[in-house]
């Protein structure tokens, strides 16, 4: 395809997707996922046209541990922001095989009335091998879902964990969901990511549950009292509520609204926006580069037997990858001889 031609494609996808036009978001998302080289171009391309439609979203980051009922909340979540008379992105992040790299990406059908709104669009996608509980793409298609219209976009991450925070990175509000009678208070989690929470909601507070979620609740506004909040316009919150039920949504809304309000004014958001962005810059140059680097005719050529001479132990990673990026680079050099091991 020429140059003429992929400009005059990407016009009309563009044109296509700041209408609303859903199968073209689909369409587009698919292209910024995809991994072949002419639909990078293509994608670089498109979000290069749509960036003047963006920025104008409420950018929310959801995660939990497994269990605590993240597709539920958001669907009683983005219903709700929909009766405000919003339209609603769900980025559902889905966990990949580690064996064979499918995903389950079921979000869609545990939120069955949120999908069919005419006021919302929910976009699963597959983790990958990306760490962070986010795709890779996730960034991309949040701007193309902004691009279309819609002015709230809920990223749900893979889990929690040590390094599902990446989310943290690429929104303006992230939400931890936290569910009662876990036995331990804090439930294992880790510090840093309730460090990263700007609002912590106890989840499932009904029935038998509701009392260990007010005792959720009181521990975590203690625990909070001994972190420094990371903005002086805003100290993170700690609500409960029961998506099945809705009661307490409209609390976790308006902690949202208040949020925004707190912090727009200031101009943190716009300075959080442009620090993720900076970090967003140099994350895709060291993934280019570690990119280019497999795929470099030299090193793809060398990678399997260093691998094994460092697997084995007779050469110190180091040195390997010293060697390997001297041959990316244009030289001839070559990693140092292995050690010889002493016999026994």
């Amino acid at each position: 395809m020429n140059a003429q031609d992929r400009d005059s494609q990407t016009e009309t996808l563009a044109g296509a997707i700041r209408k609303g036009d859903r199968r073209a978001l689909a369409r587009a998302i698919t292209l910024v996922e995809s991994t072949r080289t002419d639909h990078r171009r293509r994608a670089e391309d498109l979000l290069a046209v749509l960036m003047p439609q963006t920025g104008k979203a409420a950018r929310i980051g959801i995660s939990g541990v497994p269990g605590v009922g993240k597709s539920t909340f958001i669907e009683a979540f983005g219903l709700h922001a929909i009766g405000q008379g919003h339209q609603v992105a769900v980025l559902a992040v889905d966990p990949s095989s580690k064996r064979s790299g499918g995903s389950i990406l079921g979000d869609k059908t545990r939120m069955e009335e949120l999908s069919r709104h005419p006021s919302a669009f929910i976009r699963p996608s597959p983790a990958g091998e990306t760490l962070g509980g986010v795709a890779r793409r996730t960034r991309e298609a949040g701007l193309l879902c902004e691009a279309a219209g819609f002015d709230v976009v809920l990223i749900e991450t893979v889990g929690v964990g040590q390094s599902e925070t990446a989310v943290a990175d690429m929104v303006d509000l992230f939400v931890l969901l936290i569910q009662p009678g876990g036995g331990d208070e804090l439930q294992g989690i880790k510090r840093g990511i309730v460090e990263l929470a700007d609002l912590l909601v106890v989840t499932k507070a009904d029935g038998d549950l509701l009392a260990a979620a007010n005792r959720a609740v009181a521990d975590y506004r203690r625990a909070l009292t001994l972190l420094h909040p990371a903005t002086a316009h805003w100290t993170p919150e700690v609500l409960s509520c029961s998506a099945v039920s809705g009661k307490g949504i409209d609390l976790v809304w308006s902690a949202v609204e208040r949020y925004r309000a707190a912090l727009g004014p200031a101009g943190e958001i716009d300075r959080r926006r442009a620090s993720q962005a900076k970090r967003w810059l140099w994350g895709e140059i060291a993934e280019s580069l570690l990119d280019s680097l497999r795929a470099h005719p030299g090193v793809s050529s060398r990678l399997a037997a260093l691998e094994k001479e460092v697997t084995s132990g007779r050469l110190a990673p180091g040195a390997a990858a010293a060697g390997l990026l001297a041959v990316f680079r244009g030289g001839d050099e070559v990693p140092a001889k292995p050690a010889k091991r002493p016999r026994r």
